[in-house]
């Protein structure tokens, strides 16, 4: 019996001295070095007593090791858990008894906080720094640089991934080998990654962007991968020359044209740049083909089904879609009330069934089946609508909807507008409680550097090209829009905020 996941990922480059990844100190680890990495850290878990399907929770700064940890779980049949390092000992407290970790890895500096709670739960703590030091590698460079893959099957769980959880508990996403993989042979064909790739990564990796899509690309296509801890201006304009392609959230791109040096010349060996996780807008679409003379490559995926459509690597990239479902991925718009299918271009609930689809929310079943239906088809909970070409568009979450006077009111349309405004550099649009309407429309402005937005102006010229009841009733410019780690704008803070209403 073979290990799926192990064996196309990682097991295909044993032995080989090929660049996988290149540190910023100038240091080259080689697909070998790192395969020998991981071998040890299974060994350090079947030393623990652990057995295939056990959880190791991890909750470390970005580094080789940590990855590493992601292919010893593949390696030995665990099951990885990587934890958003914002994340607050109380929120960690929840992930940890969840999903009934056995063995926590975390930094030096949260051990004297999470300790208590291993203890509490009979799991094994271990410490794992940025730099590579730690008792987990301490325990990992005495053990063999080679170790038998555990037999696994494609359906077999191999990562757990809560929700950010914005409204009630986090959800743990369970996603088997076969959901990885599938997505990740995908990507590389869709996007023509090769063995000649280098990946500027910048991204986060305990979440699905960072991982999942771009670690794992770069593996299956045999490519390698700058590895920066975190987004850095300067180590990006250091490094891009020797890069072929950037996978990065909007803000990677908006802050790489504010600086003069991002030209047609530092750009000139990348063949692809691809943005998600949160929308990008129009403008920064047309500034960037502008300056550089590329078309950033939009998709969209989530923690419960990786990526489920993508903008054409040949063909045209449309600013303000998402481009077509993938191939594999079957995606409709639905009434949200009946489940039925709409009309192709009506906004509805989008819905995705293919081998990327998660298997279900962990210990959670009534909720798998309110939202993942028996026949396959995943209820995203975002809105979209499909135009007459194929291209799919995302108008908001569902959560988002604003229902006022009894119209659905989507907040996508009326933010296109107000970006166009003068003056304004970005904007959200939430729904507060209103005595009379049930919600009210409030917009939210930031603006654009050394400018100040003229409200009575935007206001008029909202008032020409959107319905009454779509319109706002106040516009408030603020410095900026809260943001979680990946980018996206944080409409559950806004409406807290703003909850008095109108």
């Amino acid at each position: 019996m073979t290990n799926p996941l192990y064996d196309q990922l990682f097991g295909r480059h044993a032995g080989q001295a090929t660049p996988f990844l290149h540190l910023l100190d100038g240091t080259v680890l080689t697909h070998a070095d790192f395969l020998a990495m991981a071998a040890q850290i299974s060994h350090v878990f079947t030393d623990l007593g652990m057995t295939p399907g056990e959880r190791v929770a991890v909750q470390v700064d970005k580094s080789p090791e940590c990855i590493a940890i992601y292919a010893a779980c593949a390696q030995s049949g665990m099951v990885f858990l990587p934890l958003n390092t914002g994340y607050t000992a109380n929120e960690l407290q929840y992930f940890f008894a969840d999903s009934g970790a056995t063995l926590i890895v975390c930094a030096s500096r949260s051990e004297p906080q999470i300790q208590p709670m291993a203890e509490a739960l009979n799991a094994t703590l271990l410490t794992l720094n940025g730099h590579g030091t730690g008792s987990l590698m301490e325990r990992a460079s005495a053990q063999p640089t080679t170790f038998l893959t555990a037999p696994r099957r494609a359906d077999d769980l191999a990562a757990l991934l809560y929700t950010s959880g914005t409204t009630g508990r986090s959800k743990g996403a369970m996603l088997s080998q076969d959901n990885l993989l599938s997505n990740a042979r995908t990507l590389v064909d869709e996007w023509q990654f090769t063995a000649d790739d280098v990946l500027l990564h910048a991204l986060p990796i305990f979440h699905t962007h960072g991982l999942f899509v771009a670690a794992n690309v770069t593996l299956i296509a045999g490519g390698s991968m700058i590895f920066m801890p975190s987004f850095d201006m300067e180590v990006m304009i250091k490094w891009m020359p020797k890069a072929s392609s950037l996978m990065g959230v909007p803000t990677y791109y908006t802050r790489l044209l504010q600086d003069a040096r991002f030209n047609k010349q530092l750009a000139a060996h990348m063949r692809l740049f691809i943005s998600g996780s949160a929308p990008l807008l129009a403008e920064t679409h047309a500034q960037f083909q502008e300056r550089t003379g590329h078309r950033i490559l939009e998709r969209y995926g989530m923690t419960e089904t990786n990526m489920n459509t993508s903008n054409p690597y040949i063909g045209e990239r449309r600013a303000g879609t998402v481009g077509f479902p993938l191939k594999g991925v079957e995606l409709k718009i639905t009434n949200a009330d009946n489940g039925e299918t709409l009309p192709q271009g009506e906004i509805g609930q989008i819905e995705v069934r293919g081998p990327n689809v998660f298997q279900g929310y962990w210990k959670m079943p009534e909720k798998t089946a309110e939202e993942l239906r028996a026949d396959g088809f995943f209820i995203t909970g975002d809105l979209g609508q499909v135009d007459t070409e194929g291209y799919v568009s995302i108008v908001g979450r569902n959560k988002d909807l604003i229902i006022s006077g009894g119209y659905n009111i989507y907040p996508k349309e009326i933010e296109l507008v107000l970006d166009d405004q003068p003056g304004v550099l970005e904007s959200a649009v939430i729904g507060v409680p209103h005595a009379d309407f049930g919600e009210s429309v409030i917009g939210i402005l930031v603006a654009q550097a050394g400018q100040t937005p003229d409200i009575e102006a935007i206001m008029h010229n909202v008032g020409d090209a959107l319905a009454r009841f779509k319109q706002p009733r106040q516009l408030i410019v603020v410095e900026e829009l809260p943001r979680n780690t990946m980018g996206k704008v944080q409409k559950n803070i806004l409406r807290d905020t703003y909850a008095k209403g109108l």
